[in-house]
């Protein structure tokens, strides 16, 4: 695991980016705050760290892995769907795309599935991680408290959902039964307005 390292924080970093550029409006001109930018992803990233040390977790690499993309995939879709439903304006007046946060909803998702996995002593690391960055977005007037908490009471039941739906993703591809192994790396193309995703699994 520790070789596999350095591949599997590509992959991850590889998957996470294009997903948050899909809730990013092309159209308007961006304030990145590159700590927010890099925040949002340290718990999920740093549970990859703790998995690759040896710190024991409550599932398996690939149930942890489905959970993650679950994750991911009703983070992504349920934020981009809000933001462009309700039209909030950002506080810097940029867009209308405040509600929720997006990167507040990635820090807490993560932070989630660190607690669940390695437990509160690592997860209140992961959390206090997840509020900087929520505070950050306030700061740098890019949201709202309220814009924040939604964010980070999504991205929360983002992780909880991916959870509920593990023995049914257990069941789908017989992971009781034999060994499976699945990558999914998702590909975007902003100014053409188009995405898709390369998935691989091996039996």
């Amino acid at each position: 695991m520790k070789k596999n390292l350095p591949a599997i924080l590509v992959t991850l970093l590889a998957i996470l980016m294009p997903l948050q550029a899909l809730c990013s409006d092309p159209g308007q001109k961006a304030h990145h705050y590159y700590l927010d930018d890099i925040g949002q992803f340290m718990p999920t990233i740093g549970g990859v760290v703790l998995s690759a040390a040896g710190i024991q977790a409550r599932h398996s690499v690939k149930e942890r892995l489905a959970v993650t993309l679950t994750s991911m995939a009703l983070c992504e879709a349920g934020v981009w769907t809000l933001k462009h439903t309700i039209h909030s304006t950002r506080p810097d007046g940029t867009d209308r795309h405040s509600f929720p946060s997006g990167h507040t909803a990635r820090a807490f998702r993560g932070a989630e599935i660190v607690r669940t996995e390695f437990g509160w002593g690592w997860g209140a690391g992961a959390y206090a991680v997840a509020a900087g960055v929520g505070a950050l977005r306030i700061h740098h007037h890019r949201h709202r408290f309220g814009d924040v908490a939604a964010g980070a009471a999504y991205g929360f039941l983002s992780a909880r959902a991916a959870y509920w739906l593990l023995p049914l993703e257990r069941k789908l591809f017989g992971w009781d039964k034999s060994t499976v192994t699945a990558m999914a790396l998702p590909v975007c193309n902003l100014p053409g307005r188009t995405f898709g995703a390369s998935v691989a699994i091996v039996f």
